[in-house]
């Protein structure tokens, strides 16, 4: 047959030749400061390398490189009854998982509650009151009328937090738009359990762990191979398994150079001395404007938070600049208003299949009550391009930084997060970046033409499952009498029984 085969999508570039010239400077100028060549991520990434070491080495590091005490992967053979928790920048999700005698196998029940806005400018009581009362009701609706013991929690709590102890952890500050006093630099897990005791709410933290390090071990759970957890959502983070004898600051626990130990990298603070990140002017308004000024640099470029708020503050300054205005003669109130706009806004015009843009008009007009021209949402397409496509290519510098660390050349990465998994072409940006970084393409005999050597695909569950699988490796080792890293011993060997208790209900 004739004519069948697809049609070639059409250039958005060459579209803009009806552009009037001073848009088409400035879209020039755009394409200047967010373009980010390889060599200058190769740059990045060196740096990058440096500061993990810098972070292994001594506290006080701007990548802070957190002991887990998580020490171990799951062989697939875990088993037992464990809730878990996880206390996002958005949700809050409870869920009860059992990990049954099949290998790799689990079952889950879960439920979702929202995180009220206020609670993040609240009160530490208000924050661990709400989230015990969550639980609370999770449990009377899927136990009713059972005499419950303490069930083993794994607590998803997405926040820099250093631990001495994997069932405490205490947080070093707040991220995701979180700014609640009176936490900061205090242990998270005490004041949660009493707003548990108060409640009558029977669990015990078994583990407090991050969404990184679970995504790490739910990967790792069905796949050998997987050797980095991330994220790329609201915030970013990265964690990964390093040996004891990497990590000069643990020297003095004496734990063998061969033990293994996640470590939860809190890489979202890479560079917050500003001397290798290519900040453009409205990169540095988002940070001075922040909760935290000075703080997560690295995330404040990559970050879903800020993707919508960047592409925000760029309009507005075309809409004033003198030599190009964009939007003349339109009420920009609402554009005016900080942090309106989210990575979903950008996505939305990059999926926009339509040569007129008819979507992305009538998103401007729902979304901001704008009627923008044709060369303006032209300009709109590609600023929203150029952002999303420097994220994804800074997000590389991080993952090519562990590998080149560990001296892998070949792996499996676990990424989940709204930014990885819904935002258009993220995937495929990010593995050309990797693909110049590492130099694949420069390899001998086409080497790696058909598959990257690492890899990075979507993750398992690794806030539910992850938190799960982290709270059975604890008291695994806990009954084989390993307490490195385990504050309350007594509370965690109740809390195993109980666990194998609940397998073998499920099995009955």
């Amino acid at each position: 047959m004739v004519g069948l085969s697809p049609r070639r999508r059409p250039s958005r570039k060459g579209s803009m030749t009806d552009m009037p010239a001073d848009l088409r400077d400035q879209v020039k100028r755009l394409e200047e400061i967010f373009t980010i060549p390889t060599d200058t991520l190769k740059k990045i990434t060196d740096h990058f390398l440096g500061e993990l070491t810098k972070g292994l080495t001594r506290e006080g590091s701007d990548i802070p490189m957190n002991p887990t005490w998580c020490m171990g992967f799951p062989t697939g053979y875990e088993t037992g009854t464990f809730l878990a928790l996880d206390m996002g920048g958005t949700n809050l999700r409870v869920c009860e998982i059992n990990l049954p005698e099949e290998k790799g196998e689990f079952d889950i029940i879960q439920s979702k509650y929202r995180m009220p806005e206020e609670l993040k400018s609240g009160t530490g009581e208000e924050l661990w009151g709400y989230i015990a009362d969550c639980l609370l009701q999770f449990i009377e609706y899927h136990h009713e009328g059972e005499n419950l013991d303490n069930l083993p929690l794994g607590f998803t709590f997405s926040y820099p937090a250093t631990q001495d102890y994997i069932d405490h952890g205490v947080l070093q500050r707040w991220t995701k738009g979180f700014d609640i006093d009176g936490v900061e630099g205090k242990d998270v897990v005490p004041p949660f359990e009493e707003a548990l005791r108060e409640r009558g709410v029977p669990v015990k933290v078994a583990a407090l762990t991050n969404d990184t390090t679970g995504t790490l071990i739910a990967s790792a759970y069905t796949d050998s191979e997987m050797r980095i957890g991330c994220i790329f959502g609201t915030g970013c983070n990265a964690a990964y398994m390093e040996h004891c004898g990497e990590i000069p600051k643990l020297d003095h626990m004496n734990l063998g150079k061969d033990t293994p130990m996640i470590i939860n990298c809190e890489w979202g603070a890479f560079d917050n001395k500003h001397a290798i990140l290519p900040r453009t002017q409205y990169d540095v308004i988002i940070d001075k404007e922040s909760p935290r000024p000075g703080q997560q640099s690295y995330e404040k470029m990559i970050a879903g938070l800020y993707l919508g708020e960047l592409f925000r503050l760029v309009l507005l300054d075309l809409h004033t600049h003198q030599g190009a205005k964009i939007f003349e003669g339109q009420d920009v109130s609402k554009l005016k208003k900080p942090y309106t706009l989210d990575s979903s806004f950008l996505s939305a015009i990059e999926e926009d299949p339509f040569e007129n843009l008819n979507e992305t008009q009538e998103l401007f007009a729902h979304t901001l009550s704008i009627k923008a021209s044709k060369p303006e949402l032209e300009l709109c397409r590609r600023l929203a391009e150029l952002i999303g496509i420097r994220a994804a290519r800074l997000t590389s510098c991080g993952l090519a930084a562990v590998c080149k660390k560990k001296g892998w050349t070949s792996c499996h990465v676990g990424a989940d997060g709204s930014v990885f998994n819904k935002y258009p072409h993220f995937k495929q940006r990010q593995a050309v970046a990797l693909r110049e970084i590492l130099d694949w393409d420069a390899a001998e005999d086409g080497k790696y033409k058909r598959k990257d050597p690492v890899e990075v695909m979507a993750a398992e569950d690794g806030s539910g499952v992850g938190a799960a699988l982290v709270a059975a490796l604890t008291l695994k080792r806990v009954k084989e009498g390993n307490m490195a890293g385990i504050r309350d011993e007594q509370a965690l060997l109740n809390a195993a029984q109980v666990a194998s208790k609940g397998t073998k209900n499920q099995a009955n």
